[in-house]
């Protein structure tokens, strides 16, 4: 067993796409709850935190690790990749939905706003979920 090694930038970013997921989770549970001032600064946190995320993200892998290789063999490896195989182009994808929809809700457009976040919002939350879990798997959990 490897002992475990603090990692600044994936650390961050694994807490960036976790309080994103939060701030999406209340975000959702307040408009459903009619509280629409609650739902937009949630919104517009989960946004923030994301927005902070990539380019935390970007700048690790730019400027100090470059592609970061999964350890692990068998059973783990088809699980690592199976999440990533997903959780990459989903993360490319929603960014330009992302603009839309806080554009939207912004200028008070909600017949568009809640056309894109009816798909919007769960694959945002799955992507933010796998973000945490690539996390785990790559910095905290011992490759299987």
């Amino acid at each position: 067993m490897t002992a475990i090694s603090f990692q600044p930038f994936p650390t961050l970013n694994a807490c960036l796409n976790f309080m994103a997921g939060v701030f999406l989770i209340i975000g959702w549970r307040a408009i459903k709850a009619g509280n629409s001032q609650l739902h937009k600064k949630m919104m517009l946190a989960a946004f923030t935190a994301s927005v902070l995320f990539l380019c935390s993200y970007v700048t690790y892998h730019l400027m100090f690790s470059g592609i970061t290789k999964y350890q692990g063999k068998g059973i783990g490896r088809i699980i690592y990749f199976s999440i990533l195989l997903t959780h990459t182009p989903l993360a490319t994808l929603i960014v330009p939905f992302c603009l839309l929809a806080v554009y939207y809700g912004l200028k008070q457009d909600f017949q568009k706003h809640v056309r894109i976040t009816k798909w919007l919002w769960p694959v945002w939350i799955y992507v933010s979920v796998t973000g945490v879990l690539i996390y785990f798997m790559l910095y905290l959990i011992p490759p299987f």
